[in-house]
């Protein structure tokens, strides 16, 4: 074997190589940094496994090159980083389960048995570490033929392999979509008949995989593979939920499930966001709850972006994703996802544009570009027509937004100046003044201005019977948001 091997270039191989063969035992890189070499992509993280103690090494090799050793002795690994890397060490295992836990008895084995115990043959690929057959390739179970070929199989029995450990069946159809592979029929037909075995794995680990999922160049692809295994019933029956067509007569609506993975396609092709497209999964989950047929129009899902906002808040804390800023903002593009659509379809008045602006604040880039994904008809003539519109909706925003200023803006008038002028205490009134206030500049009845709002102020409260006790000055404004001609 080549002993400038490219993919073992780094010099921790040769201390590694040093180090076990004066300790007369074998080591290997194996997994994904193998695979991933082949695949010509980056890949820095390293596995290398021991026949014999993985610790022990790690522990040699930071001696050696002074560096930290994270040791895991629960686990029997051991980390090191070196030479601009994260090598993590393992003994070579063989491993048994039980039927309700993914957690292994661990005892002691051969390469073979560790590389038996990995997901998929593509992963079960190593590299000799050792003398003179550094680099040489041990390959049992023929994983590079899979990857010329494209495919997805497992190394032993798949239903064992999924049994075993049900969350491969996710990291099958997460591989597979991040590769553009096939997943092997035996492999994937043991996925079907293992996917009540989803069970017992933990929702975190299972929404890793799913969001790899979502990140993949083509998601739709991900969600296919789990909706014809019958595994996204399981982990995600809304989604599952949106899949079908229902006929009355001579109406029936799309496929929503398929609309659905379109968007996401779309969006992917322009964002690579988690949560935009996240969005683009969540933005018509509502349609199966709000679908009724009216005998003049046919089919209708009046709300479903209000109801499918309110959806999202459940969806996130039952599957586990995190309840912060980013569940909010996806419950804002679900909220929001049909109103460029309407102004889109209808005359573009500054009112509804400034509204839009408002509403979406600084996510409004976000939503043009979920609303645009949105778009899937099958009519060129009609894709066409939305997306210039859109066009359109845009230049206006950007229009009003140069001169108006109304994104994530606060009105001019806040509850304390009322309370002040008017001696007034924490009350309805205040925000009556407010909401009248607010609406007038987003429908350009005055401009966002304190003069003009403090003149509306004072009209509303002569209207309301308020009597004046003070005047108060506008608020000094911040450099940062004044005029910027000069900058």
């Amino acid at each position: 074997m080549n002993k400038e091997f490219a993919p073992l270039s780094n010099p921790v191989f040769r201390k590694i190589s040093r180090i076990v063969d004066s300790m007369g035992i074998e080591a290997y890189v194996v997994g994904g940094y193998v695979r991933d070499y082949y695949l010509h992509r980056p890949s820095t993280d390293i596995d290398v496994v021991v026949v014999g103690s993985g610790i022990e090494v790690a522990e040699a090799l930071g001696r050696e090159v002074k560096g930290k050793v994270s040791v895991f002795k629960t686990f029997g690994t051991a980390m090191v980083r070196a030479y601009g890397a994260e090598v993590e060490f393992v003994g070579a295992r063989r491993e048994s389960y039980t039927q309700d836990s993914r957690k292994p008895q661990v005892e002691p084995g051969t390469l073979e048995d560790d590389q038996r115990r990995r997901d998929f043959t593509i992963n079960a690929m190593a590299w000799s570490l050792n003398g003179d057959r550094f680099g040489e390739l041990v390959d049992p179970f023929d994983g590079m033929y899979d990857l010329e070929d494209c495919i997805i199989r497992t190394p032993c029995d798949p239903d064992i392999t999924f049994s075993d450990d049900p969350l491969r069946m996710m990291r099958a159809i997460r591989f597979a979509t991040q590769l553009g592979f096939t997943i092997e029929e035996e492999t994937f037909d043991a996925i079907t008949r293992n996917r009540e075995r989803i069970k017992i794995v933990s929702k975190e680990r299972i929404m890793v995989e799913m969001n790899k999922i979502i990140l993949s160049p083509v998601p739709s692809m991900g969600f296919e593979l789990l909706e014809l295994t019958g595994l996204l019933e399981l982990i995600f029956p809304e989604m599952h939920r949106l899949s079908g067509v229902e006929k009355v007569g001579n109406h029936a609506h799309k496929d929503n499930f398929r609309h659905t993975l379109k968007v996401l396609d779309n969006v992917a092709r322009r964002s690579d966001d988690l949560w935009l497209r996240w969005a683009a999964v969540l933005h018509d989950i509502a349609k199966p709850l709000t679908k009724a047929y009216d005998k003049k129009i046919g089919w209708t899902f009046h709300q479903h972006e209000v109801v499918g906002s309110k959806m999202v808040r459940d969806i996130f804390r039952r599957l586990k994703l995190p309840m912060n800023e980013h569940m909010k903002f996806v419950q804002k593009l679900v909220y929001l996802h049909l109103r460029p659509i309407i102004l889109s379809e209808d005359m573009v008045t500054d009112s509804a544009v400034r509204r839009l602006l408002f509403e979406a604040g600084d996510d409004v880039e976000s939503l043009m570009i979920l609303c645009e994904a949105d778009i899937t008809s099958g009519i060129d003539a009609k894709v066409k027509r939305y997306l210039k519109n859109f066009e359109l909706v845009r230049h206006k925003m950007k229009d009003l937004e140069e001169r108006d200023r109304v994104r994530n803006f606060q009105p001019p008038i806040s509850g304390d100046i009322i309370m002040k002028c008017y001696d007034l205490h924490p009350c309805g009134v205040i925000g009556e003044i407010k909401e009248v206030i607010k609406n007038a500049i987003l429908d350009g009845e005055i401009r966002n201005d304190f003069g003009e709002a403090y003149a509306l102020m004072e009209k509303l409260a002569e209207e309301r019977g308020l009597k004046k006790v003070c005047d108060v000055e506008p608020p000094i404004q911040n450099p940062s948001e004044g005029d910027t001609e000069d900058k």
